[in-house]
């Protein structure tokens, strides 16, 4: 089995254990990036490629505020299918690609790069930068990068895995002189059983 198949057997158990609500990272609402994809003025036919997206509820609020060319990327073919039951005959409007981010070849490049949570699970120096070429091959001077991790207060581990924390200068930092900072905030995260994570979210603006 490779490390791929291993991780997605992992994030399969995750969500079929209680679906996606009884996941610690699960969110009833995804205001934070609609509301910057206002402000940045991205346009409704913009390419956007949620990283990591599984059965999050950000695609749902997308297609309700009329953004065309959206696709979802996740390990988890489990996840994927339960993100699709649940967009019922809206799910045809969206791509779904089941794939490794560190090992996937991009067929576009995506005006919007959205990960919330997905790159603070590459702890090894390797992971890391096979996630950021992936995200450089599938961006493009003038995309929006949007990242969201755990803060340097935040929990140590997820779902049984480290994780590497990060606040807003170490990203920028981890993406380098290329990606230009546009916003950056702290989140607290509440899980559905009421233990607080504290979340950086930081968004750049590819220059070159």
């Amino acid at each position: 089995m490779t490390d791929t198949d291993a991780l997605g057997a992992h994030w399969d158990a995750a969500y079929a254990r209680g679906g996606p609500a009884a996941t610690s990272w699960y969110t009833p609402v995804a205001a934070a990036v609609p509301d910057l994809l206002h402000t940045e003025q991205v346009s409704p036919t913009a390419r956007i490629l949620d990283v990591g997206g599984g059965a999050s509820v950000l695609v749902a609020a997308l297609l309700e505020l009329g953004y065309l060319d959206l696709t979802v990327l996740d390990l988890s073919a489990t996840a994927l299918e339960q993100a699709r039951t649940e967009l019922g005959d809206r799910a045809g409007a969206v791509r779904w690609v089941r794939a490794d981010v560190r090992h996937w070849s991009p067929p576009v490049a995506y005006h919007v790069w959205h990960d919330r949570a997905v790159f603070h699970f590459h702890v090894e120096p390797a992971d890391r930068a096979a996630y950021l070429a992936t995200l450089r091959a599938a961006t493009v001077p003038g995309s929006l990068v949007v990242l969201a991790t755990f803060a340097p207060d935040g929990p140590a581990s997820c779902s049984g895995l480290p994780v590497r924390r990060y606040d807003a200068a170490q990203l920028a930092a981890a993406l380098g002189p290329d990606y230009a900072p546009v916003q950056a905030g702290r989140e607290e995260h509440r899980t559905p059983w009421g233990a607080v994570q504290p979340f950086t979210r930081a968004a750049f603006r590819r220059l070159r």
